[in-house]
């Protein structure tokens, strides 16, 4: 049986992290996995893993980039410079300790999601073992950013992208070595919401790429015209007291609710009771949580800024795209479906439907056929 390892960042919260368990959980059916996670930020692994994976961990320090980000913007030197020392610490393991460790690496395929890692795996571990970079962000039209991912992925064998727009865009760049495979769904739920409840939900990292101040906004308006419904949001992150704060000054009082981070069991449930999904991200390269609010058979709107969506939703059958970030359409579209649940209904089985095209059995041929691809 063939050792597969996933390079990991941490095992925390966050998109990556999630796409990274399920992937394990996937693989391990047939592979014998083994995540490697740089840090370790939490005694055990936020999101679920299989028992027959193993984890190990270079290190026990949690970074500190977004706290020393942070003081800075805030010009707070004193705390700048308290964490500098865990800063440096932090260097030393991504750029000194983890090189050791994956010179010693003994696997068959290694797994990497990260720039940096990309360059360290190409550089560090031994050529007989099969590198695949796998990328989830969306370069936006950054050309330094393609240009360093380009060149981070010189020396391995594959590039995997999570959407065919940017498989089809980095083939430009490295040819053959681009493979497009989706992320996939833990599993297809038995239930599906009743589409009942007066409940609109949108899960994601509060930071602000998602939007979720615009979200806020657009839903200020929705709610004097239907003040019963309620908006969940599902997650944490730098933004957290700014979002906060701009629900009371909304005066959205108890129509909108903050649930913090929560695990997989608590968001399947709130998406139960839940009867439309609204992703507001100015970019998504994939967008798993729209396949996740499918799954449940519920109808997604979205803008079209969160370019994953668009190879997602099919505008006016499972969901809408709105095109331009333009918030009067976005409202008009959500206050279509909050007027008809006959129509979030007919939305919500064709959504189920296309949810089923990303479940594991079908992710996991991809990377079959990927791995066992002779070097």
């Amino acid at each position: 049986m063939k050792k597969i390892t996933i390079l990991a960042l941490h095992l925390g919260y966050g998109g990556i992290e999630n796409a990274i368990t399920t992937l394990a959980n996937t693989l391990v059916l047939k592979y014998d996995v083994e995540i490697l996670s740089v840090y370790r930020l939490y005694n055990e692994p936020i999101y679920k893993l299989d028992d027959k994976i193993k984890v190990s961990y270079i290190s026990n320090i949690k970074p500190n980039k977004n706290e020393m980000i942070y003081y800075l913007k805030k010009k707070n030197f004193s705390m700048f410079f308290k964490g500098l020392s865990k800063s440096i610490k932090t260097g030393f393991v991504k750029y000194v300790k983890t090189p050791l460790v994956l010179r010693k690496l003994n696997t068959d395929v290694i797994i990497t999601t990260r720039e940096v890692h990309n360059f360290l795996v190409s550089k560090f571990v031994s050529k007989n073992i099969k590198k695949i970079a796998w990328e989830h962000n969306h370069h936006n039209n950054r050309k330094k950013y393609v240009n360093n991912l380009v060149r981070s992925c010189k020396n391995m064998d594959n590039l995997v992208l999570v959407s065919n727009e940017l498989a089809e865009y980095y083939k430009n760049y490295l040819g053959n070595k681009v493979v497009y495979i989706p992320n996939s769904l833990d599993k297809i739920p038995n239930k599906v919401s009743k589409l009942s409840e007066k409940n609109i939900v949108a899960i994601g990292r509060l930071s602000k790429e998602k939007g979720f101040d615009d979200l806020l906004r657009l839903f200020k308006k929705i709610s004097v015209k239907y003040p019963d419904w309620k908006l969940n949001i599902v997650g944490d992150g730098m933004e957290k007291n700014n979002l906060l704060n701009l629900a009371s000054e909304l005066k959205l009082g108890d129509k909108v609710i903050f649930h913090g981070y929560q695990n997989k069991d608590y968001i399947n449930n709130l998406l139960l009771e839940s009867s439309i999904y609204v992703m507001t991200s100015h970019t998504e390269s994939f967008g798993l949580v729209l396949i996740e609010a499918m799954s449940y058979g519920i109808a997604c709107v979205s803008y079209t800024s969160a370019q994953g969506a668009n190879e997602i939703i099919d505008d006016g059958v499972n969901g809408y795209l709105i095109k331009n970030r333009n918030e009067q359409e976005m409202i008009l579209k959500i206050e279509s479906l909050i007027e008809s649940e006959k129509l979030r209904v007919k939305l919500g089985k064709n959504a189920r439907l296309k949810s089923k095209n990303y479940s594991s059995n079908n992710v996991l041929n991809k990377w079959q056929r990927l791995i066992n691809k002779r070097k």
